[in-house]
């Protein structure tokens, strides 16, 4: 069995998804893509971003065998340093992100994912992540939608307290509300447990409050973030604080909220210094996002801001993916025209 020290860009059929940590590179990213070629194609996108600030770590792609072969056809130099091989039961959100612990090539492994632009130089990431044997972006406390229903539905729960008697069920004194967009693991033992006990929740299900991620609109994969939620609450991990002002790793766009060029290397988002008025910017409608702005004005510090530059910017909301889709278009067209 072989290693990851694979030539640049050539498949080894010796290659294994782990290695001894002795020859390890000390840190490192891993993508990872599967199913449309469209998920390949935004994981080379969000790299070639990562590079503008970092040509010193390594990068590791985790793909099926399809983009591994999609990757030789292209008429341009890919950014990965490693290709490791994706099992085909790991072919999925939960199936990925629940098994980590057999993808860490690296001696502490920063997991990305593919829907990110970045904004700022990562050293002082990798530093504020260091102490930690496994840690996820996040909040301490979720809200009652995580995980929960996102319509009239969560009244119900509300009411019938669905959310703290799954917690009572479970032994846990809280919830964290992870944001999965990145993962950092350096502890092959920790994350192994994070993840063996995640994926024992997501089996009982049945016995939470927590709904498919199937059931939303355009959704059809189902989500990893309550079961690791749980796990990481478990265990009492330390959650890597997902609004941490100018130091934020990792912040949503949302166009009204966004200033940006157009190959995203200048840009900043108004972070509300309230936690209630920051929660309202993900509503999709407009005018009623406005109007909410505009009600709560009378709360103390309702208008108090900063214009922060993140060290990541994440497409994660739906109504929002489609200004990344128009980047990632454009970079993809400038690649094909390379000769």
């Amino acid at each position: 069995m072989g290693d990851l020290s694979e030539m640049r860009h050539e498949a080894n059929p010796a290659d294994t998804n782990s290695n001894p940590s002795q020859g390890k590179k000390p840190d490192g990213y891993i993508y990872s893509s599967y199913g449309a070629e469209k998920y390949l194609k935004d994981a080379i996108i969000s790299a070639r971003t990562l590079r503008r600030y970092d040509r010193n770590r390594p990068l590791a792609l985790v793909c099926c065998e399809k983009h591994r072969e999609l990757l030789k056809s292209y008429p341009f130099e890919h950014p990965f340093d490693h290709i490791l091989t994706l099992e085909t039961e790991h072919q999925s959100i939960v199936g990925f992100k629940h098994n980590l612990h057999h993808y860490m090539p690296f001696q502490r492994n920063l997991y990305l994912d593919s829907d990110m632009i970045w904004c700022r130089d990562p050293d002082k990431v990798w530093l504020a992540l260091r102490p930690y044997p496994y840690t996820i972006t996040g909040q301490e406390s979720a809200d009652v939608f995580f995980g929960a229903h996102k319509n009239i539905g969560i009244l119900i729960d509300i009411l019938l307290r669905r959310r703290q008697r799954t917690l009572k069920k479970f032994g846990l004194t809280y919830l964290a509300r992870v944001q999965t967009g990145i993962i950092y693991a350096a502890d092959p033992g920790v994350t192994r447990d994070v993840n063996l006990l995640a994926s024992d929740l997501m089996k009982r299900k049945s016995e939470t409050h927590f709904v498919s991620r199937k059931r939303e609109k355009g959704r059809t994969l189902e989500s990893c973030e309550w079961s690791l939620g749980m796990a990481v609450s478990r265990l009492n991990l330390f959650v890597y604080p997902w609004f941490n002002a100018q130091e934020s790793i990792q912040l949503d766009f949302i166009r009204p909220l966004t200033i940006f060029n157009d190959d995203f290397t200048n840009v900043a988002c108004k972070y509300y210094c309230n936690p209630f008025i920051h929660s309202l910017r993900g509503i999709k409608n407009n005018p009623i996002r406005k109007l909410l702005f505009s009600l709560f004005r009378v709360l103390p510090r309702s208008n108090d801001h900063i214009w922060v530059t993140p060290y990541v910017l994440h497409f994660g909301w739906r109504h929002q993916k489609n200004w990344f889709d128009e980047f990632a278009a454009r970079e993809w067209h400038k690649l094909n025209q390379k000769k």
